[in-house]
């Protein structure tokens, strides 16, 4: 899959383009079914299909302070493109010029940039431009402008209701992995690089990957029988998410993984965590000893479940 990082490499394409636009968090079902769509039709005209996104939520530069969990990384996002055998992907840099553009001048700059673009493909709700204001009515007055046509994608629907990052986001905050999961057509993944952390756990038997997991949607507080993916290998683990309340310099919200049978340093690694089974709640234990019991206790439970 080739990686564009600005609207003027669309020139290096063959055309005619066939563009998918969103900001595919998730990439659930709903944004796969569109994805699909671009790729049988450049199929169809012997074209490329090119999925167009942005390097962080849009959210983040237009209302910051009010930026929704993330529910994949760029890293994931490519990984899952790469998966579907995506042709090439735009992923654009979203600053606060690009959303200062006007939605009309947004659209030249992909039309002159493509030979030819032939279509642009978008879900229901998609809207772009300067304070949102391009939306389908405007961007089928634009197509008819310049020569490309426009498909809008009906919602996809499970149980009736519309399958959505932001449904995905509340189900993973409640901790219904299941309908996350359903949503998704995959498992969900929560996905961190290891960072340095204050090294408490090895110190009482126990170390501990402690994730980067930044900006993302993060499930209850809690303690976690978890498999975990690190490059080709699979692995089981246990994860605590919370506060560390026995600890007295707990640095706020954490996400720490205890890997069973492990012991080497994965500093700097990607990892990603299935959340198998909820095990119980973080609480506060009297003191380190009675703490180490409990993750023993979690560790062989956990063993169980896992296999």
């Amino acid at each position: 899959m080739r990686i564009l990082r600005s609207i003027k490499e669309l020139s290096s394409l063959k055309g005619p383009i066939v563009l998918a636009v969103g900001t595919f968090d998730g990439l659930h079902r709903g944004h796969q079914s569109l994805i699909y769509r671009a790729m049988n039709e450049a199929e169809a005209s012997g074209g490329t299909a090119v999925v167009m996104t942005f390097d962080r939520h849009p959210a983040s530069v237009v209302r910051p302070g009010r930026t929704p969990g993330l529910l994949t990384t760029n890293g994931t996002k490519i990984s899952l493109l790469e998966r579907m055998t995506v042709p090439a992907l735009l992923l654009l840099e979203f600053t606060p010029e690009i959303a200062a553009i006007p939605a009309d001048t947004f659209i030249d700059s992909i039309v002159e940039a493509s030979h030819p673009l032939s279509m642009i493909i978008v879900g229901s709700q998609w809207s772009f431009g300067k304070g949102g204001e391009g939306n389908i009515s405007l961007l089928l007055k634009l197509g008819e402008i310049s020569g490309f046509s426009v498909v809008r994608i009906d919602p996809v629907k499970m149980h009736d209701h519309t399958i959505s990052s932001t449904r995905i986001r509340n189900a993973i905050g409640a901790g219904d992995f299941d309908q996350a999961s359903q949503c998704l057509g995959r498992h969900w993944l929560l996905g961190g690089n290891v960072i340095t952390g204050a090294g408490l756990g090895s110190t009482i038997g126990f170390p501990t990957a402690n994730l980067d997991v930044s900006g993302m949607q993060l499930p209850p507080d809690g303690v976690y029988a978890v498999r975990v993916t690190e490059g080709d290998r699979m692995l089981a683990g246990v994860c605590n998410i919370g506060v560390r309340p026995t600890v007295e310099d707990s640095a706020g919200r954490t996400v720490e993984v205890h890997l069973l049978d492990v012991s080497e340093n994965l500093v700097g690694k990607e990892l990603f965590l299935e959340f198998v089974k909820f095990l119980r709640p973080e609480r506060k234990f009297s003191g380190l000893p009675e703490l180490q019991a409990q993750i023993a206790n979690d560790c062989v439970e956990a063993r169980t479940i896992l296999g």
